[in-house]
């Protein structure tokens, strides 16, 4: 704290240098004028730093050059008792138009109120760090995986058999063919291995609804749906012929193309092997004759027939009805230049008040074999 008696005091108050008060100025000038010494006090103060009374301070200064009869400073009371516990209120500016306005030192206060606070925004600017969120808990670790059961081992895929293997097999199946057959050059064991024209049955949906030779027809009404919508009927060409007293035929037709389902000239012309037809019928009891079996053994224009098969079984009415009754031929020694097989059977229906009852037929068959 700058105090009266401090070094250099008598600069402050406008007097010599031996701490008196004069009236002449430092430089030895002319007299001031009563009171002139203030501003260089209030300097003098202002930077000596001193707290928030000083303004009031400034303020006693000015009274005492004025009234007091003592223009001395020294004999001049400083400060009030009490002055510091209770400060006065803050002085404002006299002059004209500035009634309300902060005084200069009131300013002077708030400037170093606002360093005081930037200085401490400072002083804790740089350690207070902002603050990181928490950090996630690491995720756990992934469970071990169950140790897979061991497949099983996939059976060896086999390789494709080549063409002396596939000849092999063939013959083995089928037994030796005549002397000096070769096969067309359209033709490979191997693609005979895949196709087995022989001894398979060369129509398509043989059974179409389905229907266990092995057990008795199953029981069935009479209907009004077509035939069509009760099985699978795929390759047939089926169309209906009317008879007399409500009865009617079902007819049903394939034409087996030999050529296509693996067969060539030379087999069919030279070793001439068996064809065999065959087929199962339910012996319905709804006339004498309910089935009947047509094949054609057709050239290469489909219309020269080489040979025929016609049959209509008739039941003698004993056994149990809706048993099934097995019809076959074979054809032997028919020539050469057959192509085609022509399959047609015949079922009988009888037209009730409830629909349509009919006789059924199941495992119709066409096959060919070498002779024995």
């Amino acid at each position: 704290m700058c105090s009266p008696g401090s070094e250099g005091g008598g600069a402050w108050w406008g007097g010599g240098g031996d701490g008196g008060w004069s009236p002449q100025s430092k430089g030895g000038a002319g007299p001031r004028e009563e009171g002139a010494w203030l501003p260089g006090l209030w300097e003098h103060v202002r930077g000596c730093g001193e707290g928030a009374g000083l303004p009031s301070l400034k303020e006693e200064f000015r009274g005492n050059a004025n009234t007091s009869p003592h223009p001395h400073p020294r004999h001049a009371p400083l400060l009030k008792p009490g002055w510091g516990t209770t400060p006065p209120p803050p002085p404002v500016n006299p002059e004209p138009g500035g009634t309300g306005t902060v005084a200069p030192a009131s300013r002077m206060e708030q400037e170093r109120d606002d360093d005081a606070l930037g200085g401490e925004a400072e002083a804790e600017g740089p350690t207070r760090s902002p603050e990181l969120p928490p950090p996630q808990p690491s995720p756990p670790p992934p469970p071990s995986p169950s140790p897979a059961a061991p497949e099983s081992p996939r059976p060896p895929q086999a390789e494709p058999p080549s063409e002396a293997s596939a000849r092999q097999l063939l013959l083995e199946e089928w037994g030796p063919l005549g002397g000096g057959l070769e096969l067309p050059p359209r033709l490979t064991w191997k693609l005979l291995l895949v196709r087995r024209p022989l001894y398979r049955n060369l129509l398509r949906s043989p059974n179409p609804e389905g229907i266990n030779i092995y057990q008795p027809a199953p029981p069935t009404g009479p209907t009004q749906q077509p035939l069509q919508a009760l099985g699978n009927f795929r390759g047939w060409h089926i169309h209906t012929e009317q008879l007399q007293e409500g009865l009617s035929w079902t007819v049903k037709r394939q034409c087996v193309d030999l050529l296509a389902e693996g067969l060539w000239e030379e087999l069919l012309d030279d070793e001439q092997p068996d064809i065999t037809v065959m087929d199962w019928y339910e012996d319905s009891r709804l006339d004498a004759c309910v089935y009947e079996l047509h094949v054609w053994l057709l050239a290469a224009d489909r219309r020269t027939v080489i040979a025929q098969h016609h049959v209509a079984p008739r039941t003698n009415g004993r056994g149990p009805p809706g048993r099934w009754v097995q019809v076959a031929h074979v054809f032997r020694q028919y020539g050469s230049g057959v192509r085609f097989v022509h399959f047609l059977h015949k079922t009988k229906n009888r037209q009730e008040p409830g629909g349509v009852r009919r006789t059924r037929v199941t495992d119709s068959s066409v096959s060919v074999q070498l002779r024995e």
